[in-house]
């Protein structure tokens, strides 16, 4: 019998099932959202957390790995073939999120907002986001800045309560913050940032602008830098933005 055959007893399955009602109610996720941070169906999750299905060994490792909690007792006698012995687990004030439940997040990013010294044009740079074991967190770091010297990095906020991501840099305790939103089908993430604009001399302003984060695919055609209108993406850059204050994803309400 295979890993994903393998079935826990009647006991395991109902132990296994009250803890996770046990972290869904803790954490006030959805059984939605584990079972999409666990890469199982909905439908499986229901039916054994009901227990009209036993859980499978396969399915309950998924788990463990999405809630970054052991289920299963240490004394249980089913096969225990190799998972991870230590699921990473991010600080709390950080979300306390596991590296596999936030794993589809990591990889490059095309990032969008308006320039501060050209309104109308558009500022495109790059952001990776990867794990750091140092940290025991995601990091957020920027390139591809004409700006080179004030390209940020720092740390990913991902919060189960709100479901919001927050991108939060901290140097020597002043703070730049981006609150981002994640269309789920195709990765991008909208939102707002932050953070302090240069102004003559040495003065400096407090600036909120909209941002998108795409996903870079090798075939989509990308342009860093201050894009201005007439450039070839630059409609296509346009239309990201607008779509940050058209679907709301971020509201900016009149005095």
């Amino acid at each position: 019998m295979t890993m994903s055959e393998t079935q826990l007893s009647d006991e395991q399955s109902r132990s296994v099932a009250a803890l996770i009602r046990e972290e869904l109610a803790r954490r006030r996720i959805s059984r939605q959202r584990l079972a999409d941070q666990a890469k199982i169906s909905i439908s499986t999750l229901e039916k054994a957390l009901a227990g009209r299905r036993p859980f499978t060994l396969a399915t309950t490792i998924r788990l463990e790995e999405a809630l970054g909690v052991a289920l299963r007792k240490a004394n249980s006698h089913a096969p225990t073939p190799a998972s991870p012995a230590h699921v990473s687990l991010a600080p709390s004030d950080l979300g306390s999120y596991s590296r596999p439940a936030v794993s589809f997040m990591e990889g490059p990013y095309l990032t969008l907002r308006p320039s501060f010294s050209d309104p109308t044009a558009i500022y495109a740079y790059r952001t990776e986001i990867v794990w750091d074991s140092t940290f025991s967190s995601l990091i957020f770091r920027e390139s591809e800045r004409v700006d080179a010297d004030y390209a940020q990095q720092g740390l990913v906020s991902v919060p189960n309560q709100s479901g919001f991501i927050y991108f939060i840099t901290n140097r020597q305790g002043q703070y730049r913050l981006v609150i981002l939103s994640r269309v789920a089908i195709s990765g991008e993430m909208f939102g707002i940032m932050t953070t302090l604009q240069s102004g003559r001399g040495a003065e400096l302003t407090p600036v909120s602008v909209p941002i998108a984060y795409l996903p870079e695919k090798p075939q989509a055609k990308m342009d860093y830098g201050r894009v201005a209108a007439g450039h070839t993406c630059y409609e296509r850059y346009r239309a990201y933005l607008k779509r940050t204050i058209a679907e709301q994803f971020a509201l900016f309400l009149p005095v």
